[in-house]
């Protein structure tokens, strides 16, 4: 399988994966609405046909890079991505308790996730 395609739709909170132009999956996520700001995964979704592939990974691991470019923290609500921070802490330094604190509690404002 080629490495996936991931695109950022920053509007819709979502960092979507796409395999041979075909819609693989998507993390969704939000922007922390504090100082410091954060990014906020709370869901990682991967299409049955691309499951087992390396397909969340990437994304994933494509999440904290694009977090790390803009000099922004990860507070990873999602079980997935916070599984995967936890295997890979030189590509995920883990986030002040304060700023997962104020995450949870944004979470709330964000049903729809």
């Amino acid at each position: 399988m080629a490495d996936p395609d991931i695109r950022d739709d920053r509007e819709k909170g979502r960092l979507e994966a796409y395999v041979d132009g075909m819609f693989a999956g998507h993390v969704a996520y939000f922007t922390l609405d504090f100082d410091p700001a954060a990014l906020v995964p709370v869901h990682t979704i991967v299409e049955p046909m691309f499951e087992g592939k390396g397909v969340a990974s990437s994304l994933v691991r494509e999440f904290y890079a694009m977090a790390a470019r803009e000099g922004v923290p990860v507070v990873p609500l999602c079980p997935y991505a916070a599984k995967w921070a936890q295997r890979h802490p030189d590509e995920a330094p883990v986030p002040p308790a304060a700023l997962v604190q104020e995450a949870e509690r944004q979470l709330t404002r964000h049903p729809g996730l």
